[in-house]
């Protein structure tokens, strides 16, 4: 793809994959057909993603399967399409069964295990998750802090009875460095927990923050920040190699969100990294991470 600093290969570390079953889960059975036409959204499988991919000269995504129980739908995903999607499930991992979940996931090819902790109100620090760092040992684990809401289900009327306290990026601290062979992403610069998760990426070399969303939550912060001020304190801090470029688009027909590009690559530049660099944050770190 054509970037200020020429040709980069672009690669999205944040889509939310939205298939049939993805609806069918959200609404306890509807159809998804059903859904979409309240919604006012349209029908999107691999293929469409895949095309939606060329029209924008995107050279991978990794697509999350945004509930508890959809992950085969990404694994097939990933089957049809391997050079380009990365797979992500969400883990609830206080599910009965969500053990057998993890594994049937990372065997079906999926990379990373994405946990909401203010969604399904646990914290990450209980001893009770042990077993599922030790099955994502070598791998990678999605952890959303801070703020949440969830689009679509505001959307549908449905109720959302998140809870932030379980959102705290230095709820981590001790889980990655137990880990070291665990890669941890932070979605979204904290989410509003910026300053910690800054800490947080301090202290342990195996934690990324991804770039992802508009980045609204800057309006909580006390001194008024830019992109560009943001992603200066997090090159401070996490480097060029621990920056993961992600848009957050999820539906159709919006698509691919290519807006948020345009905005982190101006901001970027607007901090003077270099070619190199910006290939690192764009791209090239998620190749990495999922090799």
């Amino acid at each position: 793809m054509q970037t200020p600093w020429g040709d980069i290969a672009v690669r999205d570390a944040h889509v939310h994959f939205f298939g049939d079953s993805f609806y069918s889960l959200l609404t306890g059975g509807r159809a998804a057909s059903e859904v979409r036409a309240q919604l006012g959204w349209e029908a999107a499988d691999a293929d469409r993603w895949v095309a939606e991919l060329d029209r924008h000269d995107v050279a991978s995504a990794s697509l999350i399967a945004s509930l508890h129980g959809d992950e085969e739908s990404v694994a097939e995903a990933i089957a049809r399409h391997p050079s380009r999607f990365h797979g992500q499930f969400m883990l609830n991992p206080m599910a009965p069964d969500a053990m057998d979940r993890v594994r049937r996931a990372f065997r079906a090819g999926l990379r990373t295990m994405c946990l909401f902790p203010a969604m399904h109100r646990y914290s990450v620090a209980e001893d009770a998750l042990t077993p599922f760092w030790n099955a994502a040992e070598g791998r990678i684990v999605f952890v959303h802090c801070g703020v949440l809401s969830v689009g679509v289900r505001k959307k549908l009327g449905l109720p959302s009875p998140f809870d932030m306290r379980f959102s705290n990026p230095l709820d981590l601290h001790g889980i990655a460095l137990r880990n070291p062979s665990i890669n941890f992403i932070v979605p979204h610069f904290g989410a509003g927990m910026f300053r910690e998760a800054l800490m947080l990426a301090d202290l342990c070399p195996n934690v990324f923050l991804d770039t992802s969303s508009s980045n609204g939550w800057m309006k909580y912060c006390e001194a008024p920040l830019t992109l560009a001020d943001v992603f200066r304190k997090a090159l401070a801090v996490c480097g060029e190699g621990r920056l993961l470029f992600g848009t957050d688009s999820s539906f159709f027909p919006r698509g691919w969100v290519s807006g948020v590009l345009t905005e982190q690559t101006a901001a970027l530049h607007e901090c003077g990294i270099t070619g190199a660099g910006a290939a690192k944050i764009l791209g090239e770190n998620l190749r990495r991470l999922n090799a």
